[in-house]
């Protein structure tokens, strides 16, 4: 009698969670091996309490056990191998700082050939098998000289031996908020962010404090740190800068030929530099001759695993929105069960894991789900699909149900119940995030709509978001300049630079795909899982959909997969 092939483990995580239970990944992966999983699945369901809350790999023993006495052979372990497996997504890739890695429209699924580069993905019904092969990767290389990957098919079902180790968390804000919002404490905040990032520029400079420097005689050479409290430009076109200290304030003057001058188009008001110039006969003002920012030292070298293993970084999914991307999004959680992805041991979300209420206008004309609650139990049973034995880590965006001024501390119990799928770790936004010795800064990113607005093009752009990330990273801050978009919570201390220099960035926000390295340090922005609303249409929001970047944590190389 032939053998039934076996479940993928998704698919048993998918109808285990139709009947509204969890199940532990040693249970996945005892029912995924049966001959019969369909009827295995039925017994233990049957067999289970309705107040239980996760299937143990002792449940499932216990029924497998009972079931064989009646059933016989219908839910002995399988012996042969899985026929089919899940379809699995190209590959595709470009070089370090590419804007975008394909057209972010959606482009017309179609079945990959032996010899195929596509970078679209097969389409297959939610319960449809399909014996699809998975691409293997091997190096090649584009136009540039830079590494691509190219596909050539393989692959089979995975066998579930993936062991990731605890993320190591630090920076997070849960729990240790202490802001009332008193005009005392934000200057108690930004005092402890000048402390902070002038300590990173005094190996430069011989810092004067602003009171001092007023008292020095005309002519003299001086170097000062401060925070930028106005750019403006005089009437001969120079731009003079006003830096404020612990002490007072001082004025610096750029003149507009000199070749620091295109330095001022990237300052951000509340940022920390040092400046070094002469001062005037009157000692009223600095002519400034340099302008140096905290930045990565050029010297850095990130540290990476010391074995193969993936990470995958996402962000944006917005379960809620009538323009999630729920098959994408299965056809993601499926290639995560395949051998190809087996490497992949960590699931990364950058915030805004439901679409959340009331955040735009005409919010709830796009809405599929409109209560907050049930988008989040709607996006725990998403994350059900994906399978057990990732380590995933959390964190809020400007959409969740937090408060919007940052830093954002995780969520609240209720919320984190409703997603304890996989025992997920949830944390605050910002949060550095290490994993197999490798550090992840993690922010959701609402702060490269102000540097995007403020700095020319070429800068930063919607289009290339890695470059604005490489500001930040410049700045030593993931939000240094205070006002318009950027909400603040004032803390006892700045939760918001980066005085750790992480091995990798990863932000969301911005719904667009881009990467690069700056100084060594891997800046990824994952695009979203969210199709184009009115909304975005209207204010020329192009997003590039369904990408999942993998990196390898031994190498931090990355590929870019596109489940669309």
């Amino acid at each position: 009698m032939p053998t039934v092939p076996s479940e993928t483990p998704s698919r048993i995580v998918q109808t285990l969670a139709r009947h509204g239970y969890n199940a532990d990944r040693e249970a996945v992966t005892l029912l995924a091996r049966v001959s019969d999983p369909a009827a295995a699945i039925e017994a233990v369901v049957s067999a289970t309490d309705d107040n239980t809350l996760r299937i143990t790999s002792s449940d499932v023993r216990a029924c497998l056990d009972s079931a064989a006495v009646v059933t016989g052979a219908a839910v002995s372990p399988s012996t042969t191998a899985p026929e089919s497996t899940p379809a699995a997504a190209p590959t595709e890739s470009t070089s370090p700082d590419s804007p975008k890695s394909t057209d972010s429209q959606p482009e017309t699924p179609q079945q990959p050939s032996s010899n195929t580069t596509s970078s679209t993905a097969t389409k297959t019904h939610p319960n449809q098998q399909t014996t699809s092969e998975s691409p293997n990767e091997t190096e090649g290389s584009n136009s540039t000289g830079r590494k691509e990957v190219v596909a050539e098919p393989t692959g089979t079902a995975r066998s579930p031996d993936r062991n990731p180790t605890p993320a190591e968390i630090t920076g997070d804000i849960t729990g240790r908020s202490t802001g009332t919002g008193e005009y005392s404490q934000f200057v108690t905040t930004f005092r402890d962010r000048y402390e902070q990032l002038s300590k990173l520029l005094k190996g430069r400079v011989n810092h004067r404090p602003a009171t001092a420097i007023a008292d020095m005689p005309g002519g003299s050479d001086a170097e000062m740190i401060g925070l930028v409290n106005d750019i403006r430009s005089t009437a001969s076109g120079h731009w003079l800068i006003e830096l404020e200290d612990t002490t007072g304030t001082f004025p610096a003057l750029v003149m507009k030929d000199r070749p620091i001058a295109e330095l001022v188009d990237e300052l951000l008001l509340d940022e920390c530099i040092a400046v070094q110039g002469t001062l005037a006969d009157d000692s009223g003002i600095l002519f400034t001759d340099s302008i140096h920012f905290p930045d990565v030292p050029r010297t850095f070298r990130p540290s990476t695993a010391d074995r193969h293993v993936q990470a995958a970084l996402i962000s944006d999914v917005h379960v809620g929105s009538q323009e999630f991307m729920a098959d994408a999004w299965g056809r993601f959680a499926d290639w995560l069960h395949t051998e190809e992805a087996e490497a992949v041991e960590y699931l990364l979300i950058a915030g805004d894991m439901v679409e959340g209420v009331g955040v735009y206008p005409d919010q709830d004309e796009e809405l599929d789900i409109v209560d907050i609650f049930d988008q989040y139990e709607a996006f725990s049973e998403y994350l059900k699909a994906v399978p057990g034995d990732i380590e995933i880590v959390m964190i809020p965006g400007n959409h969740d149900a937090v408060r919007l001024a940052e830093p954002q501390p995780g969520f609240d119990e209720e919320l984190r119940d409703i997603m304890s799928v996989h025992d997920a770790r949830i944390t605050g936004n910002p949060s550095l995030v290490t994993i197999e010795g490798v550090s992840i800064l993690m922010y959701h990113g609402v702060s490269l709509d102000e540097v995007i607005a403020e700095l020319p093009e070429e800068k930063a752009s919607y289009d290339n978001p890695h470059k604005a990330m490489y500001q930040l990273l410049k700045k030593r801050h993931v939000a240094p300049q205070y006002g318009g978009k950027m909400r603040l919570a004032p803390e006892t201390k700045d939760y918001l630079t980066i005085d750790t220099v992480p091995d990798i960035f990863h932000t969301g926000h911005v719904h667009k795909l881009g990467w690069g390295k700056y100084h060594n340090v891997l800046a990824v922005n994952s695009g979203c899982w969210q199709a184009q609303t009115a909304f975005q249409k209207k204010v020329n929001i192009d997003p590039d959909v369904a990408h999942a970047p993998i990196v390898d944590l031994d190498t931090l190389e990355m590929t870019v997969r596109k489940f669309a």
